[in-house]
């Protein structure tokens, strides 16, 4: 059972963050870091002089250790700015060649059939829709009314952020006649990158024209018989869209009391939201060719292949340490898993980074 105690205070990181005031932050986590010292080193006293100092030489080793380890984040985030430098001109070029503005060598002369739809146009139309779809996390978030917006997608990029920790997502748009946004952002605020754990998501606020917002249905119901309102009621529905993305879970303040059922809900949209923001960076903005012809497709599969067979071992390990338990401790630990997920969004309002389930989708009436 974990001790209350030997967590970092969450309201501590909370109050530093958003009063963005990374002095306070480093303050507060090195004071909850001397306690636990304090707390820990109780256990060194009632060790034997031999087998402390012994433990007093591993210690040593340790920090040794994590000097390396230190060393080693600041070379590996310096290396991945300069790799980023390094394909900014290959995505320029992708960029130019999907939407037209250069035109490949000896494409203009050849003569094949184009699709009625295809016509006349430059560079690849539906680039990134099609890439988006090939891929099976974003295909589900993907409606069929959402493509045709999606058709004006020009590019997508991302950056990194320093304050608060996170990083950007950036869609740029051609004009079109469902939204005046030319960009639409979605930043992630991170706690720690490493683990990963979000703090929160913002989105940008969608400027959609009258009567095209892609996120909402309006339905009409006819009036009973016998009504003298004679005119159709109207009605406002939410219902899924690709879009709503961003618009992501709005984090309570951690002194709302919520039940468990709401903040189990809350930290499976909170995870599900950064399954797609994550896919889209590691995965469709450097292999977007891939995905649009599908190779990518192949690759991804491979992968989820060899994670099901790691998982068919782990799933033998568990089966024979159930066949051990009785029932009470399988209703236990069931107990136990709802309550640290409750609890972790109850308190802080973060969520583990990782794989969520989808919110029910909006049916028309």
């Amino acid at each position: 059972m974990t001790n209350n105690n030997d967590n970092i205070a969450v309201t501590d990181l909370t109050s530093a963050l958003n009063e963005e005031n990374r002095a306070d932050l480093v303050n507060a986590l090195k004071s909850k870091i001397q306690s636990l010292a304090g707390a820990h080193s109780d256990v060194l006293e009632t060790l034997s002089p031999n087998v402390r100092k012994r433990v007093e030489s591993l210690r040593e080793i340790q920090g040794k250790h994590d000097e390396i380890e230190a060393d080693f984040l600041k070379e590996k985030e310096a290396l991945e700015a300069k790799y980023q430098k390094l394909y900014q001109p290959l995505y320029t070029k992708r960029y130019e060649i999907v939407n037209g503005v250069i035109e490949v060598e000896g494409a203009a002369n050849e003569t094949t059939d184009e699709s009625e739809e295809d016509k006349g146009k430059k560079g690849v139309p539906s680039f990134w829709l099609n890439a988006m779809k090939n891929n099976d996390v974003l295909a589900e978030e993907i409606s069929e009314r959402d493509e045709g917006a999606l058709k004006f997608l020009k590019d997508i990029k991302w950056s990194r952020i320093e304050n608060p920790k996170g990083f950007k997502l950036e869609f740029f748009f051609d004009t079109n006649p469902y939204f005046s946004n030319t960009i639409l952002t979605k930043t992630y605020h991170m706690i720690d990158e490493d683990e990963p754990i979000l703090e929160k998501a913002i989105g940008t606020e969608i400027e959609w024209y009258p009567g095209k917002c892609l996120t909402q249905k309006v339905l009409k119901k006819k009036p009973k018989k016998g009504s003298k309102n004679a005119k159709p009621i109207t009605k406002t529905e939410s219902c899924e869209s690709f879009f709503n993305f961003f618009k992501p879970p709005e984090v309570p303040e951690d002194d709302v009391d919520i039940d468990e059922d709401l903040a189990e809900e809350l930290q499976n949209q909170m995870e599900q939201d950064y399954d797609i923001g994550s896919t889209i960076r590691d995965k469709i903005i450097p292999h977007a060719v891939s995905w649009f012809t599908g190779e990518a497709v192949e690759g991804d599969e491979f992968e989820d292949l060899e994670d099901d067979e790691d998982g068919d071992d782990d799933e033998d390990d568990e089966e024979e340490d159930e066949d051990e338990d009785d029932d009470d401790g399988d209703e236990e630990e069931e107990d136990s898993k709802t309550k640290k997920k409750s609890s972790a969004v109850k308190k802080s309002g973060r969520a583990q980074a990782g794989d969520g389930e989808r919110p029910p989708e909006c049916k028309q009436q």
